[in-house]
């Protein structure tokens, strides 16, 4: 406890040795006793203080904004490598649905057989009400189309109805989905767990590192 105060936290404060304030709890009683015959409410007070700060010309102060923790693409080989090794195709599957198209987890347990489309020369998967419950069209490499269309048939072989769901035919959740990701950042010794999230933000950095146009990324947003 410093010089010149209290456990009451009555007694004044200095500032840089420059201002004496008084101390808060008693400004507080003080301001309670000026505005106590107004009976204000929440609203009011805090109009009031809005303009208080601004008759004293204090600035209200903003939390540092860390740029999202993406991973390197290092890192991404060896997470993939773990997820190989587990030789679990469903796995595999899911995850390079994440990182291929970077929808959010939200929509990835939504997307049902009939969102995606691998027929001829068309490797896209429909979100229906996304962000903002606004539909899109995602794509996808060619190179998936196969392996996604296998995936696919297994599931319409038991008669699934969603992209990624349990041998129950229950569609996965959010949390599981995170929970899996997590498993494999630990067995691939990684420093940082990998969540949707930042798969999704590795996949929107490689694509502008490529050079692509916005307007071609757009659709991925």
């Amino acid at each position: 406890m410093s010089e010149g105060s209290t456990a009451t936290g009555t007694s004044p404060t200095t500032t840089s040795g420059q201002h004496t304030r008084t101390p808060a709890r008693k400004k507080a009683r003080q301001l309670a006793t000026s505005l106590r015959g107004e009976r204000p409410d929440y609203a009011y007070l805090k109009q009031v203080f809005r303009y208080v700060r601004t008759e004293l010309d204090i600035a209200v102060p903003r939390a540092d904004q860390r740029l999202p923790y993406v991973p390197s693409e290092d890192e991404i080989r060896r997470y993939y490598q773990a997820v190989w090794q587990a030789r679990r195709s469903g796995d595999v599957v899911l995850i390079k649905t994440l990182l291929y198209t970077g929808v959010r987890v939200s929509e990835l347990v939504n997307i049902r057989l009939v969102d995606v489309d691998v027929d001829l020369d068309r490797c896209q998967i429909k979100i229906v009400r996304g962000k903002g419950g606004k539909d899109r069209i995602v794509p996808f490499p060619d190179p998936f189309k196969e392996t996604l269309a296998l995936h696919m048939g297994a599931l319409h072989t038991k008669g699934g109805t969603y992209l990624f769901e349990s041998s129950w035919k229950k569609r996965y959740s959010d949390g599981g989905v995170r929970k899996m990701l997590a498993r494999y950042a630990t067995a691939a010794g990684l420093a940082h767990p990998i969540s949707p999230h930042r798969l999704r933000h590795f996949l929107l950095t490689w694509l502008k590192k490529q050079g692509i146009d916005d307007a071609l990324i757009q659709p991925y947003i």
